[in-house]
């Protein structure tokens, strides 16, 4: 059976997902593996400010913005 897979940028308020790959290299991926945006993890929209960037999540325990651009390279699926 396929999952749905898509970019967390896609999740709306109050919608969780889990993490199944990032489309980061280097730095950068290091960067947000660092925050804690790590394969298996649930990650959950907070808010998503007017003009839709930044985007607010909550993973463990702790809030996180990112560009709707970062977000995107990070796909997930349905919690």
């Amino acid at each position: 059976m396929q999952e749905d897979i898509f970019p967390l940028s896609e999740l709306k308020v109050g919608q969780s997902g889990v993490i199944v790959k990032m489309n980061f290299k280097g730095a950068a991926r290091q960067r947000f593996m660092a925050m804690g945006l790590i394969k298996g993890e649930t990650i959950n929209v907070e808010r998503i400010a007017p003009l839709g960037d930044p985007i607010d999540f909550v993973i463990k325990d702790y809030h996180l913005s990112l560009r709707k651009s970062e977000a995107s390279e990070i796909l997930v699926r349905q919690a």
